[in-house]
C-alpha cells in the first residue's frame, strides 16, 4: 500500500508544479506533456510483462527493486537542469512505479486469506485516491514556498524507509513459475502507442505543419504496429493480453467507459492547472491544488459508495449514472 501511495502520489504532485517548472527551466510545451505522457506510457506498456516476470522471478524481489529504482528516478528528476533531463528522469521513475503498481496488488493477494482479501485490495485501491488527493495539497504547498524541486525530496525518505522495510519485512509468498515473454508483442504495442501519441502531439503543436504527411506517417505506421501487436497476441502460445477476454461485452463496454472518462478528467487536470495559475487567475500552485481538491475528493467518498451499491443492486445502471453526472459536471 505504500508503493501504491508513493507511486499515485506522484501523478498529480508533479501536474500541479508543471507551471512552475516552465518558467524556472523553460521547457517547452511538447517537453512538458511529455514528461506528463513518457510516464504513464512507460508504465503501461511495461505493467503486463512486469507482472510476468513477477511470476518467474519472485514477486517481493522485483517489489524491492521498484522501490529502488523509483527512489533513484526521484533523486535524478530533483536535480534536473533542462526538460529533456527531467523527462528521462521520470520515465526512469515511470519503470519503478510499474513494478510497484504490477506486483503490489499480487503481493496482497498471497498474503490475505480468500474471506479477507476483498477488504485488503479495497484498502489498496483507496490509496491510489489518497495518493492522488495528497499530490494536489503537498504538490502545492511544496512548490509554493520550496520550489518544484521539493516534490521529489519528499519520496526519497519515503522511498529508502520502504525499500528497507519491505526488503525485511516481506516474504515470498507466490508460486514461482518459469513462462516465456512475449517481447516482439510487447515491442509492437509499446512502440505503435508511442508513434500515435508522438503523431497526435506534433500535429497538435503545429511542429509538422510543413510536412504534415509526416504526422500522419507516424499515426498510420503506429495503428499498423497495434494491428500486428493483435495479430501476434491472437497466435503466441502466451500472449501478453488474452485477446479473447473483449468478446465479454460487460469487459468491453467497461474499459470503453474507463477510456472516456480517463480522457475527459486527464485533460480537465492538466488544462485546469495552468488556467488557474495562468495569467487569468494567478493562483499559487498551492491555492490551485486546493481548487482542484474536488475532484479527487469526490473520487474517494463515491468509490466505495458505489462499489457497495453495485455490490448489491448491480452495475449496470450504476455506470451510466455517474458517466452522466460527469457529464453534466464538465457542462
Amino acid at each position: 500500500t505504500i508503493g501504491t501511495l508513493m507511486a499515485s502520489l506522484d501523478t498529480n504532485i508533479v501536474v500541479i508544479a508543471l507551471p512552475t517548472i516552465v518558467s524556472d527551466i523553460h521547457v517547452s510545451l511538447l517537453t512538458l506533456v511529455w514528461i506528463v505522457l513518457g510516464y504513464w506510457l512507460v508504465t503501461a506498456s511495461v505493467l503486463l510483462n512486469l507482472g510476468r516476470l513477477s511470476d518467474m522471478f519472485g514477486r517481493v524481489k522485483l517489489y524491492n527493486l521498484g522501490f529502488i529504482i523509483f527512489t533513484a528516478g526521484s533523486v535524478l528528476c530533483s536535480v534536473s537542469q533542462t526538460g529533456e533531463q527531467l523527462l528521462l528522469f521520470r520515465i526512469a521513475q515511470s519503470l519503478g512505479a510499474a513494478f510497484l503498481f504490477s506486483n503490489s496488488a499480487a503481493i496482497i493477494t498471497d498474503a490475505f486469506p480468500e474471506n479477507e482479501r476483498g477488504k485488503a485490495l479495497g484498502l489498496n485501491q483507496i490509496s491510489i485516491v489518497v495518493g492522488s488527493v495528497m499530490g494536489l495539497i503537498v504538490g502545492g504547498f511544496l512548490t509554493s514556498y520550496l520550489g518544484w524541486r521539493s516534490i521529489f525530496w519528499i519520496n526519497i525518505p519515503i522511498g529508502i524507509f520502504a525499500t528497507i522495510w519491505s526488503h525485511t519485512k516481506l516474504r515470498e509468498l507466490g508460486t514461482i513459475k518459469r513462462e516465456k515473454i512475449d517481447w516482439i508483442g510487447n515491442a509492437a504495442l509499446t512502440v505503435g502507442l508511442f508513434l500515435i501519441l508522438v503523431g497526435i502531439t506534433f500535429g497538435s503543436f503545429q511542429m509538422l505543419n510543413s510536412i504534415p504527411f509526416e504526422m500522419y506517417l507516424f499515426i498510420v505506421t503506429g495503428i499498423s504496429l497495434i494491428a500486428l501487436f493483435v495479430f501476434i497476441e491472437k497466435n503466441v502460445i502466451k500472449p501478453m493480453i488474452d485477446l479473447s477476454l473483449f468478446k465479454i461485452r460487460s469487459f468491453l463496454g467497461g474499459n470503453i467507459a474507463i477510456f472516456f472518462n480517463a480522457i475527459a478528467r486527464g485533460a480537465f487536470t492538466l488544462m485546469m492547472t495552468f488556467y488557474l495559475q495562468g495569467a487569468t487567475m494567478k493562483l499559487s500552485p498551492l491555492d490551485a491544488g486546493i481548487y482542484l481538491l474536488p475532484v479527487s475528493i469526490s473520487l474517494s467518498i463515491f468509490g466505495p459508495v458505489s462499489g457497495w451499491i453495485s455490490d448489491k443492486y448491480g452495475s449496470r445502471m450504476i455506470s451510466p449514472i455517474g458517466l452522466f453526472i460527469s457529464a453534466v459536471g464538465f457542462f
